[in-house]
């Protein structure tokens, strides 16, 4: 009796240990908030993300240049729209993507200063994978569109520049986004305006409600 008791007991220790590993256990969602493996991040929850501190995004003529446009304010704002278990793919829709006009600057030869730059036919889809590589991508039938206004001694310059689509890079040790020579092709204006943008800029701390986001 003494020893099945005992196999009882041991069996019902097993158990309960068992029974408190399963949550501790359990895979996070692709998207967590406050830590790697925390809460995830709730489907229709807003992201933002401002430029990491004392960072410029740039709009250069070419990939290893640095002429074209530069700015210290910036930011972006997506919602949550999918938030599976990890490893897989979250997705986002990217709402805002925004340049403070008054941080901006060029050094194109005949531009006094910049007007501003608008992101156009938004809102675009963004997917993200446990790997950390985020895809942004337009509408259906339509392309991802930067509209530069610049500043010259003969008036307002409008460029019009599109891209099929950008590739980002996710990293926990500070949250942040970062997108490195995604080239866009000028489809409208002035001589002025150069023939390719190449776009870099590197996003930080991404939040949900203030808590930073981290990839799973």
């Amino acid at each position: 009796m003494r020893t099945r008791s005992l196999l009882a007991l041991a069996g019902a220790a097993t158990a309960l240990t068992l029974t408190w590993a399963t949550p501790a256990s359990a895979a996070s969602a692709v998207l967590t908030t406050g830590s790697a493996g925390g809460t995830a991040a709730a489907v229709g929850d807003t992201l933002t993300a401002p430029l990491a501190s004392g960072t410029t995004a740039t709009f250069y003529s070419s990939a290893t240049g640095t002429s074209g446009v530069k700015c210290t304010g910036s930011q972006f704002t997506a919602q949550v729209t999918g938030n599976p278990t990890a490893p897989g793919t979250a997705t986002e829709s990217v709402t805002a993507h925004t340049f403070a006009s008054n941080t901006c600057s060029s050094n194109v030869t005949g531009v006094l200063g910049v007007n501003g730059i608008t992101i156009n036919n938004l809102p675009y889809s963004a997917t993200i994978t446990s790997a950390g590589t985020l895809t942004v991508s337009p509408p259906s039938g339509s392309v991802i569109q930067a509209t530069v206004q610049l500043r010259t001694l003969l008036g307002t310059v409008t460029c019009v520049y599109q891209a099929p689509g950008l590739i980002g890079k996710a990293d926990n040790a500070d949250s942040s986004i970062t997108f490195t020579n995604q080239q866009f092709t000028k489809s409208s204006g002035s001589s002025l305006c150069f023939a390719n943008g190449y776009f870099t800029a590197k996003y930080a701390p991404v939040t949900d409600a203030g808590a930073r986001v981290y990839v799973n």
